[in-house]
C-alpha cells in the first residue's frame, strides 16, 4: 500500500456491491423509522381511547351511584300489606287476615289455631276490596322494617323471635 497524503488523496469510487449494500442499509433504516413512527402513532391512539374510555366509565359509575343514592334516599322502609284470598289474588276485607273469617266469635278462634286461609300481599296495588292485586308478592320483602295495612295497623310476622302480646287467662 502506498502512503496517503491528507488533502491530496482522492478516495476511490465505491464498487457496485458496496453501493448496493449502502442503498440497502439506507432503505432498511428508513423502513425501520417508518415502522417506529407507525407504532408510536398506534400507541398514542390506544392511550387516547383508553383515556376516553376511563372518563366515560367514570361518568357511568357516577350516574349509577347517583341513581342508587337517590333510590335509597327516596325509598321507604314501609311496605303496604293487603289481605287477599291466595287462590284468586282478590283483595278481601282486613278482618279475614286478622281473625281468619269476616266475623268474630268462636269460629274465629278455630281459624287462628288451624291457620287462616287468607294471606297478606305485600306491595303491589289494587282497586279495593273485590279487585285483583298486582305488582307485589306474598313473601314479605327483606329489609322492610314496618309492614302496614291499608287501615294503618302494623302487621307482626310470626316465627322464632317474634313478639306476641296478650293476657293470660285463668
Amino acid at each position: 500500500m502506498r502512503r496517503q497524503e491528507p488533502g491530496t488523496t482522492v478516495p476511490r469510487p465505491p464498487t457496485v456491491g458496496e453501493a448496493r449494500a449502502r442503498d440497502k442499509a439506507r432503505k432498511e433504516r428508513a423502513e425501520q423509522e417508518r415502522l417506529e413512527a407507525e407504532a408510536e402513532a398506534k400507541a398514542e391512539e390506544r392511550r387516547r381511547k383508553r383515556r376516553k374510555g376511563l372518563i366515560g366509565g367514570a361518568a357511568v359509575v357516577g350516574v349509577v351511584g347517583l341513581v342508587a343514592l337517590g333510590y335509597t334516599a327516596l325509598s321507604s322502609d314501609e311496605v303496604q300489606a293487603t289481605c287477599i284470598d291466595p287462590n284468586t289474588k282478590v283483595e278481601v276485607d282486613e278482618s279475614y287476615c286478622t281473625t281468619g273469617s269476616p266475623g268474630s266469635g268462636a269460629m274465629a278462634g278455630m281459624f287462628i289455631y288451624a291457620g287462616s286461609p287468607y294471606r297478606y300481599y305485600y306491595g303491589g296495588s289494587s282497586g279495593g276490596v273485590g279487585t285483583t292485586v298486582t305488582g307485589g308478592t306474598v313473601v314479605t320483602p327483606k329489609g322492610s322494617t314496618t309492614v302496614l295495612t291499608k287501615s294503618g295497623t302494623t302487621v307482626q310476622r310470626g316465627g322464632f323471635g317474634s313478639k306476641s302480646t296478650g293476657s293470660g287467662g285463668s
